[in-house]
């Protein structure tokens, strides 16, 4: 399922908390996941799905995506989050722990024709990221970089290198089936050069995004996953040679010293289009 919007900062927020929902209208970025998984107490888990309703019913949170991530169908919560999700109007409901297209297919039964997206951390989830991707009801995967580290028992890198073979997979597994691929998240909400660093790797890698833990880090997230002020220079001269070659019939487009062909014109006309579509979400 293809998703065409601007998916660059997609930030967590706990549907336990009344003041969190709604500092979260006002804040600038793509997305919103709402959290009934991580972020809510045990204590909370029943009472979080009542806030979150109201929430939503009021909702406020313009041209944002909304997700809400359930608990997992192996928890006491999954099955009850799934259902009450169903009929809160959000864009996308987010399982856990997705480790084979049989999840999908469980949530599905519940959620009928709401999109599913997939968390993807965990080993088995690697291997099948295919067979996950090519779900019929499946519109976007998000790493969970975090639950990942843990059951691959790595140790931190600033550059992922333990990660790097299951965000690969992830990657062209979504990729191959048009779906959305949303980066795992950095911990240290304050380090905006090590955040820059990671969403710069997350982008280069094909990631459309990258979830959030805090609103600290969408500027630095919305930034690194937008168009540069260069690419969109360079995007405008590459579409002009193009075009100015095909109408006269001279040879081939040349620009800065390098051929552009169809697929770099598609390139461009694609980044084109970001920018539109992000102008039109911020504006």
């Amino acid at each position: 399922m293809t998703l065409a919007r601007p998916l660059r900062s997609v930030l967590y927020i706990p549907a336990s908390k009344p003041r969190a929902l709604d500092k979260a209208r006002g804040l600038p970025v793509d997305a919103i996941i709402f959290d009934l998984e991580d972020a809510v107490s045990v204590d909370e888990k029943e009472a979080s799905r009542a806030i979150l309703a109201e929430a939503l019913a009021q909702d406020g949170y313009g041209g944002r995506m909304k997700v809400i991530r359930i608990n997992a169908f192996d928890t006491p919560w999954g099955k009850a989050d799934a259902e009450a999700a169903a009929k809160m109007g959000a864009d996308a409901i987010l399982l856990p722990k997705v480790s084979s297209p049989a999840d999908l297919d469980a949530l599905a039964e519940i959620t009928g024709d709401i999109p599913l997206w997939a968390m993807m951390e965990t080993p088995a989830g690697m291997i099948n990221a295919a067979s996950i991707g090519a779900h019929p009801k499946l519109q976007g995967m998000v790493m969970g970089t975090n639950d990942l580290a843990k059951e691959l028992q790595t140790r931190h890198r600033a550059d992922r290198l333990p990660l790097q073979a299951g965000l690969g997979l992830c990657v062209l597994a979504a990729k191959a089936n048009g779906c959305v691929i949303i980066d795992g998240v950095y911990n240290a909400f304050k380090d905006d050069d090590g955040l820059k660093v990671e969403c710069d790797q997350g982008r280069d890698m094909g990631f459309d995004g990258k979830t959030l833990i805090h609103p600290a880090q969408v500027d630095v997230t919305n930034t690194a996953f937008s168009p540069s002020d260069a690419e969109v220079e360079l995007a405008r001269r590459q579409i002009e040679a193009f075009n100015e070659v095909e109408a006269t019939g001279q040879g081939v487009a040349v620009v800065d010293g390098k051929i552009v062909e169809n697929l770099h014109v598609a390139t461009a006309r694609d980044t084109l289009a970001k920018v539109e579509a992000i102008a039109a979400l911020t504006a």
